[in-house]
Formats: C-alpha cells, structure tokens, sequence
C-alpha cells in the first residue's frame, strides 16, 4: 500500500527556514510529478510547488522565490526547503503526486510561523 510520509514541520518565527521531507514507501517517487501542498484553516488544500519526473519545478505565485522543491531519487524522497517564511505559510503541508490521488494524502506536517 502506497504511503507517504511527510516531516520536518514546526514552529518558526518569521523570517525563518524549515525542510520539509516526504518518504514514500510501496511507491517509485522518481516516475511521478511530484507536489508540495497546504491547506491553511478555512481554506482549501493548494498546490505550492510542484516537480516532474525529470526535474522541472514549478510554485505558486505566493512562494515564488522562497520555496525550493527537490528531489533524491535514491532516497525516494521529495523535500521543500522554505526560506523567509511568513504568518501566511502557517498550514498543514503535504506531498502527492501531481495530479493528486486522494488515497495518496498521508498526515501531513504542521508548519506554524509566528509574527
């Protein structure tokens, strides 16, 4: 069964750096675009930043030259290095594939930046 494990969430202050890492076992990360999302309470889940098979990346306007997406294929690992982060970016964030598969969501990491 198919799992992905994401960590590395906390609570920092503004202005500040967090890596996410998503693990995924019974599942070849390195074949599938892969993507970062949030969801922030009342609002929808996002996609923050996406990755393609071969390395593409993409991010939302919002994130934009603060969040780097990246990926260890021998690791079988998928990771968001976030820099300068802001009260907005407090959420819960999860990896998936790109598009998403709902029984692909896992708990997700709690990242709470304080202002």
């Amino acid at each position: 069964q198919v799992q992905l494990v994401e960590s590395g969430g906390g609570l920092v202050q503004a202005g500040g750096s967090l890596r996410l890492s998503c693990a995924a076992s019974a599942m070849r990360l390195s074949i599938y675009a892969m993507g970062w999302y949030r969801q922030a309470p009342g609002n929808e889940r996002e996609l923050v930043a996406r990755i393609s098979a071969a390395g593409a990346t993409n991010y939302a306007d919002s994130v934009k030259g603060r969040f780097t997406v990246s990926r260890d294929n021998g690791k079988n690992t998928v990771y968001l290095e976030m820099n300068s982060l802001k009260p907005d970016d407090t959420a819960v964030y999860y990896c998936n594939t790109v598009p998403n598969y709902n029984s692909y969501w896992g708990q997700g990491t709690q990242v709470t930046v304080s202002s």
